[in-house]
């Protein structure tokens, strides 16, 4: 099994009367690309905040990179690229500008002004914005801002990504150029987690995901355990009548066009359906959808 990254026990946060996350106890291991699910004011934001030293925890533990947070801070984050509630920088300098400024580990640790140049370069093409741009931050759009914003995270080659609804203020082409980048960093070994509220992003680049209901962990498992085949089928006919009296008892539903049915071998009931003069179009497992999984896993608190 792959090391822990990130991992907490029992985090809570109380502002006064209000409890913004109870008892949530996240497990983020190496390689994972975790999707941290929840509508907008369920407790994620608090979540990461508290998971980079930003708020201080009412209870609970909390471990990134192995290290407890936040009495090993000065530790851990430069060793994790990070993106909170929206970028920060200095309007009134250009998105490489802004970049050098953010780099001061870089320049503590000795690395040459050709190589910061060109490291710079390199994380402004790879999120979608021109080097050459000298125009000032003031006069980015939101999306434009993202991208900046994750180009600072990415500036020291770290081994975790934290993102806080990364895809924000992106239009469709700008959201899955996000998904390429971050697809293709966890593939050359980056751990990325990431907060959301929209579950076809975290359907499409998720292993991993996490479900906050006000405040409270309410899922956590592996995407694809998620949706694992659920033992029935989609039969897809113009024969429904005859369908439905050749499977009685095994049928669960009809659809408009065929019907749902409880199979442990398609190949068998395929074959049952042709014999018996049935006309099949289609035959598919049927999985839940991960709206389906989210809105369950909320009903059930």
């Amino acid at each position: 099994m792959s090391e822990p990254v990130i991992r907490t026990q029992g985090l809570s946060k109380t502002y006064g009367p209000v409890q913004a996350v109870a008892e949530v106890d996240l497990d983020v291991r190496e390689g994972d690309v975790y999707g941290f699910l929840g509508a907008n004011g369920s407790g994620k934001t608090t979540t990461v905040r508290m998971l980079l030293g930003l708020v201080l925890a009412t209870a609970g533990t909390i471990e990134v990179l192995g290290r407890s947070m936040p009495s090993a801070a000065s530790s851990v984050l430069p060793r994790l690229g990070a993106l909170v509630e929206g970028p920060g920088a200095y309007p009134h300098l250009s998105g490489r500008a802004n970049l050098v400024l953010f780099d001061a580990a870089a320049r503590r640790g000795g690395l040459g002004r050709a190589r910061r140049r060109a490291r710079t370069n390199e994380v402004l093409e790879q999120v979608g914005l021109d080097p050459a741009d000298s125009r000032p931050v003031k006069t980015y759009s939101l999306g434009m801002r993202q991208r900046l914003g994750l180009a600072a995270a990415l500036m020291r080659r770290p081994p975790l990504l934290v993102l806080d609804e990364p895809t924000n203020g992106l239009d469709p082409q700008g959201i899955r150029d996000m998904r390429e980048l971050m697809l293709g960093l966890n593939r050359d070994g980056t751990t990325i987690f990431f907060s959301s509220h929209l579950l076809t992003e975290v359907e499409q680049m998720c292993t991993r995901v996490g479900v906050l209901d006000r405040g409270r962990l309410v899922l956590q498992e592996d995407l694809a355990t998620l949706r694992a085949p659920t033992g029935r089928f989609v039969v897809r006919t113009p024969d429904v009548g005859p369908a439905v009296s050749l499977l009685d008892g095994r049928v669960e539903r009809r659809t408009p066009d065929g019907v749902v049915v409880r199979a442990e071998d398609p190949a068998a009931l395929n074959a049952a359906l042709v014999q018996a003069g049935v006309r099949v179009s289609g035959l598919t497992p049927l999985s839940h959808t991960l709206e389906e999984i989210v809105l369950a896993a909320s009903e059930q608190r």
